[in-house]
């Protein structure tokens, strides 16, 4: 038998009306205060903008015994991640491929 998966299905849950869907959705202006994202206070940044007086806190991490730099893509990887070396230095396998 062939079957219309186009075509809606009726279920029990199916049943509730739109108004009690409504009802359980809470109201998107209602007490909401827009809080601004945590990852950037400042809100958005034009490209160009001046940004030397921003402090910036970076952890720099040494070259760890695991890891190597890939010279053709220069991505810090993995040792399990070395297809080959070369003169110049290791290559991944991504970009060996």
């Amino acid at each position: 038998m062939a079957t219309d998966y186009d075509a809606p299905r009726k279920t029990e849950d199916d049943s509730e009306s739109i108004e009690a869907l409504k009802e359980r959705v809470p109201d998107k202006m209602s007490g909401s205060v827009d809080v601004e994202d945590a990852d950037n206070p400042s809100g958005f940044e034009l490209p160009g903008a001046d940004l030397s007086d921003i402090d910036l806190d970076v952890v720099v991490l040494p070259p760890q015994e695991d890891e190597f730099t890939c010279v053709s893509c220069f991505l810090v990887k993995h040792r399990s991640q070395v297809d080959h070396e070369e003169s110049a230095g290791f290559i991944c396998q991504e970009c060996a491929a």
